[in-house]
């Protein structure tokens, strides 16, 4: 029997998630296919009930439907729990286990680099699912110095009182000062994915430090990464965190260690087609 896997969202016709996940399936020999599952928010319960048939392994979760499947699963990862979203269901029999890889994924490129996280002084730009995510992922490296900012302050304020770490600002002028001080910027809003948009102006990168990351987890080029690497940043896309919680999830779907080289080049591959090189 060809078993299942694929991911649940809406839309999801843009995803590389099939490219590189099927690559690793076929480089270990294993009777999968990864496909795409559209979902409108009206039929989510039965998708996510659908995981039971047989064959079926599990399911990556996107937006806008990681919050709602965290109460569709029987169980809840500790790190599911902590950010209140899933976006990875593994199958167990007839129960189903919800996790989030978002947190290993956001943080794998960042390893690699050998950034000491404990001692960073990052600023978060917005206040939803993608923020909850890098927040779990910063306070599990020990971080102590960070800043939320966010259209609407009180979403930002929210997540300093969730989870006991941090400061609140709005995207506005108050932030020029803290971005004099920051080593880590992190957009984890969806402005830039246009390739038009920024969360903030673009002018105030210069007050960042020289030596300061400037990370969007969104995986196309945006306007704020090419302005870091003019102004002589390092900027870093989303690509890597991607490929990185996807293969994290296929370590729990199938108990076997991913070809990550693998599916990075055929992920790379597969974004310079659709939207030309970064950098």
């Amino acid at each position: 029997m060809t078993l299942r896997v694929g991911l649940i969202g809406f839309p999801v016709e843009h995803s590389l998630s099939p490219v590189f996940q099927q690559v690793a399936l076929d480089a270990l020999g294993i009777p999968a296919r990864y496909e795409l599952w559209p979902t409108p928010p009206a039929e989510l319960q039965q998708r996510i009930a659908g995981l039971r048939a047989p064959g079926t392994v599990g399911a990556n979760v996107t937006v806008p439907h990681k919050e709602a499947v965290a109460q569709l699963v029987d169980e809840l990862a500790p790190r599911a729990r902590r950010v209140g979203a899933v976006n990875t269901v593994i199958v167990r029999g007839q129960r189903l286990l919800g996790d989030n890889t978002d947190v290993p994924g956001f943080l794998f490129p960042l390893r690699e680099r050998g950034l000491p996280l404990a001692d960073l002084r990052v600023t978060l730009l917005g206040a939803g699912g993608a923020a909850r995510a890098v927040i779990v992922a910063l306070l599990d490296q020990g971080c102590r110095h960070l800043t939320i900012a966010n259209r609407t302050p009180e979403r930002a304020r929210q997540l300093v009182a969730e989870f006991g770490i941090g400061h609140a600002l709005t995207l506005g002028p108050e932030l020029l000062t803290v971005l004099g001080e920051t080593d880590l910027l992190v957009n984890a809003t969806s402005l830039g994915w246009d390739g038009r948009a920024s969360p903030i102006p673009l002018d105030w990168l210069g007050q960042l430090p020289p030596h300061a990351f400037v990370y969007d987890l969104t995986y196309r080029e945006t306007p704020l990464l090419a302005t870091a690497r003019q102004l002589g940043r390092t900027a870093l896309d989303g690509l890597e965190m991607l490929v990185a919680q996807g293969a994290e999830s296929f370590r729990l779907w199938f108990e076997r260690e991913p070809p990550f080289d693998l599916m990075l080049r055929a992920a790379q591959e597969a974004r310079a087609q659709r939207f030309g090189t970064i950098g």
